[in-house]
């Protein structure tokens, strides 16, 4: 090929384009003589100059690549640089790479694909926070399959998060590859779009690994991608640049904190297998302690390597005690300093994103839903989503499968670092959290309970999210989406100002507990609860966390620990109003019929009723009225029982408590079958079974169901009885109920079980 070829090109170019000479001269800015002595095939054109015409003429990649190749030819040059100046720009691959194989597989099966697919690949991963091992990864993998792109390996790091807060400009990274690929320095044309255009011709029929390292956006990235389906661009950065996989098809690795094993192999790397194997306890506390961050294992394996005498629990002691934690992934290398790294994502934030992110490492859970955050924060819902996508896209965040928001242990750390820095208002903070918490947990519960109840008391703090609940499918959602968020915040908001808060928030869960048979969960809050109460003499919060209390540890077989409650009780009698000593009489009634102490249940329920009577509590007194029915059928007298609750029914049906309603239905049902009336007993069980389902009462259904059992076998009916007693263990397994095995038995068992005696929950 020579000028001849070249200028055949041209004019067959320029005369498609429908240009004439003056045309593609005002065009390109070129002169017509010199455009005339290309076409005539007496010149070849400078680079830039080539750049320009190409860009006027608006060719393709393929043409462009004719072009280039015939004016290459002027030297004798190959369209591909000799061997010596093949670009090797990758750093030195990590020797103590460890772990990964899913990562390192996925971007393998890309690899493969890169021929046939035409576009770049993207390596950015969900949980890609800052220390989470990107480059160190991208570098690995690019060594690994540099072999099958002969043209070369480009690298560059944008310096998108970095301490200068100023990324690398793409025209600066371009001029560099440009001259990597051989084009003379004043060839480089000055404009970034030119040098984009050029970069792309000149990488048009190369096979090269191109590795664009800390990149901040999708815009720093476009122009820096090579043209040719056969080469393979890698791209890392703290940003999802989810973008290019919309635009330009890139694919995504994920690529998250370590697996416990691959961190205890990424510090056996550094500090020695024996080391390890010597203290395996120590060894996993310690990557642990690190939350399986890469980069904090490699701080603490380089600390703990150059002191080979040390033993490794003295390691985890000290970095358990370390205050800050961070102080102790320190380095004097900012680049491997964790408090460090995370800086420059966050510096990256816009002053409102910052400051939503200080406020979000408040959050005393494992994960956030939206509107904690956003309560968190004081920000409006729409605002706090818009926040909280800012910061997934940044990896300073992430979410898990349930769609809540998960910060890793040590951006929480550097945050709540920074909550004191900036001098937000932390208890402020943590102030509407505990209101967003027990304000929707009051509303939700009301509706669990299927009746009206008393909204929880003091004004909403501003700022706090009011969720909407209108069914009891949506008030269980929201309980299980807050409850790991509100057992973290019972343990760990110790401050003073908030006991009060934390005594109340136990009281707002008491319906989810009760319905989904937690007692174990609550026997923990309500301990907390009691704590408070007694702490702050509150009289009528003692006898309410006795109370739960107590019913708690009765439900979970400890009726024994239940007696120092019912002491503590009858000491806030005199102390009470007569609405709080009803209901602490009720409560008291309760634990005794669970004792068997029926003639003392049946005294202290009958004082509860005369008291709601007195105080023309309609509701309460029908409540109370099935209390005394259940007491006189455990003491024989089951038509005193009967008459008692028919006489609570209509009340009930009244004021709408279906849950009332099914257990007075299992009350007339138990003492019919004491009577002998069997086909009438299992149809008010029925009707108690219907009842429990409509209000989605797992616990219950199993209670009814057992009793049913009983009177299904009592019938001579085993069939029906197993088959009540297999419901009611799948319902028990649900909720993670103990005592599941022991339906399951009785269903096994069926030839030699018994109906039950004056057991029941009342």
């Amino acid at each position: 090929m020579d000028r001849t070829t070249f200028g055949r090109l041209l004019r067959e170019a320029r005369r498609r384009s429908l240009l004439t000479l003056e045309g593609l001269a005002e065009a390109s800015g070129v002169s017509v003589r010199a455009i005339s002595d290309m076409e005539r095939g007496q010149s070849l054109p400078r680079q830039a100059t080539l750049t320009e015409l190409m860009n006027a003429l608006e060719l393709g990649e393929d043409e462009r690549r004719r072009f280039v190749e015939a004016t290459m030819r002027r030297t004798g040059r190959a369209p591909r640089q000799a061997p010596g100046q093949v670009p090797r720009q990758l750093p030195p691959a990590l020797a103590a790479f460890r772990g990964r194989a899913e990562a390192l597989a996925s971007a393998h099966r890309l690899t493969s694909q890169v021929a046939g697919r035409g576009g770049p690949v993207v390596v950015s991963a969900i949980g890609g926070m800052a220390g989470v091992g990107k480059t160190t990864l991208a570098v690995h993998w690019a060594h690994q399959v540099a072999g099958r792109f002969p043209d070369g390996q480009l690298y560059v790091n944008l310096r998108g998060f970095e301490d200068t807060g100023r990324p690398l400009d793409p025209g600066e990274a371009l001029g560099g590859f440009l001259r990597a690929l051989g084009v003379p320095s004043g060839d480089v044309p000055r404009d970034t779009a030119e040098r984009s255009a050029l970069f792309r011709t000149h990488t048009a029929s190369r096979r090269l690994i191109v590795v664009l390292d800390n990149a901040r956006s999708e815009e720093q990235v476009r122009p820096l991608l090579p043209a040719s389906a056969e080469c393979l661009a890698i791209i890392t950065s703290r940003s999802r640049l989810s973008g290019l996989a919309v635009a330009e098809g890139a694919s995504l690795v994920t690529l998250d904190v370590w697996t416990r094993q691959e961190a205890l192999a990424g510090l056996a790397a550094r500090i020695g297998e024996e080391r390890c194997r010597a203290e395996p306890e120590a060894a996993a506390e310690l990557v642990e302690l690190c939350g399986f961050l890469p980069l904090a294992v490699a701080i603490v394996g380089a600390q703990l390597s150059a002191s080979p005498d040390v033993a490794l629990g003295l390691g985890v002691r000290e970095l358990r005690e370390a205050r800050p934690r961070l102080d102790a992934l320190s380095a004097d290398d900012r680049h491997v300093d964790v408090r460090a790294v995370f800086s420059w994502s966050y510096r990256a934030l816009t002053p409102a994103t910052a400051r939503f992110f200080r406020h979000l490492a408040l959050s005393p859970g494992p994960s956030v839903s939206a509107e904690a955050a956003a309560s968190l924060a004081g920000a409006e819902l729409a605002a706090a989503r818009r926040e909280l996508r800012a910061l997934t896209s940044a990896n300073l965040l992430s979410r898990d499968a349930d769609g809540r928001y998960v910060l890793h242990d040590l951006v929480r750390a550097y945050g709540t670092e920074l909550v004191e820095q900036e001098g937000d208002d932390r208890f402020g903070a943590e102030r509407r959290l505990m209101d967003y918490l027990r304000h929707n947990a009051s509303a939700a519960g009301r509706v669990l309970d299927s009746h009206p109840g008393p909204e929880a008391p003091g004004s909403l703090t501003a700022g706090v999210i009011r969720v909407a609940v209108d069914s009891r499918e949506e008030a269980l959602e929201w309980f299980r989406r807050e409850e790991a968020t509100v057992t973290a915040a019972l343990h760990a908001l110790d401050d003073p100002r908030l006991l009060r808060y934390r005594m109340n928030l136990t009281e707002d869960w008491v319906s989810y507990y009760s319905v989904m048979g937690r007692w174990a969960d609550e026997i923990a809050a309500k301990q907390i609860g009691l704590e408070a109460a007694l702490v702050l003499d509150d009289p009528t919060a003692i006898a309410r966390n006795c109370a739960d209390l107590a019913r708690a540890l009765a439900e979970s077989g400890q009726i024994d620990e239940a007696e120092a409650q019912v002491g503590l009780m009858l000491a806030q009698l005199p102390r009470l109003d007569p609405a709080q000593q009803a209901a602490t009489e009720r409560s008291i009634g309760w634990v005794r019929g669970r004792q068997g102490r029926h003639t003392e249940a049946l005294h202290h329920a009958r004082r509860a009723l005369t008291l709601y009577r007195r105080l023309g509590n309609r509701g309460a007194a029908a409540r109370e009225l099935n209390a005394v029915g259940w007491y006189l059928t455990l003491l024989g007298d089951h038509r005193q029982a009967i008459a008692m609750c028919e006489e609570a029914i209509p009340i009930l049906r009244e004021t709408g408590n279906r849950r009332s309603e099914a257990a007075t239905w299992d009350s007339i049902g138990h003492a019919r079958q004491r009577l002998g009336e069997l086909d009438a007993a299992i149809a008010d069980y029925q009707r108690s079974l219907r009842l429990y389902e409509e209000v989605l009462d797992a616990y219950n259904q199993a209670e009814v169901l057992d009793h049913m059992a009983s009177a299904h076998l009592e019938h001579g009916d085993g069939a029906q009885a197993r088959a009540s007693w297999a419901r009611a263990a799948e319902l028990l397994t649900t909720i993670g109920d103990p005592r599941a095995e022991q339906m399951r038995a009785r269903a096994a068992e069926t030839e030699g079980a018994k109906a039950l005696g004056e057991t029941g929950k009342r």
